[in-house]
């Protein structure tokens, strides 16, 4: 167990939400589901090593944007495949950003936006900055093409 595990509340859908998770990303499982007679309360889950925990305590509480779960990409295909499948019957944002079916939100961002955005020519990090800003689902080649155009 780790020392810090995310620890998700939905309304009554944890078990199902954890299933939905671990069908998206490699080496995910579910780990356990914690039942309250046949009453599934609790799930814990790995998605590729990190652990968390779907509690359903009601409706109560709902997620926001204040919290996020950040996807690395390498590659376009995984951007997309990752933007998609999260997205679907959920909402999608701005900037890489949506929120899943059950409320949650996901940043689908390719590792190789921090390194230009991180590039020390304030010129052609502000050319990605803005290029990514009008984008919803990030896209390597605009951003490659802000920063280097041509």
């Amino acid at each position: 167990m780790h020392k810090i595990t995310p620890f998700l509340w939905f309304d009554d859908k944890a078990e199902e939400a954890a299933k939905f998770y671990c069908s998206i990303f490699k080496n995910s499982k579910i780990v356990r589901a914690n039942r309250n007679g046949k009453k599934v309360i609790g799930v814990t889950f790995k998605i590729n090593g990190l652990e968390l925990i779907a509690f359903n305590g009601g409706p109560h509480f709902k997620f926001t944007h204040a919290i996020s779960l950040f996807v690395h990409c390498k590659t376009q295909r995984e951007v997309d495949g990752f933007w998609e499948k999260l997205s679907k019957g959920g909402e999608k944002g701005r900037c890489g950003w949506l929120k899943d079916k059950y409320g949650l939100s996901w940043q689908i961002i390719p590792s190789i936006l921090g390194d230009l955005l991180g590039d020390k020519n304030s010129a052609k990090s502000e050319r990605v900055f803005n290029a990514m800003m009008k984008m919803t689902k990030i896209d390597i080649k605009t951003l490659k093409h802000a920063y280097n155009p041509k």
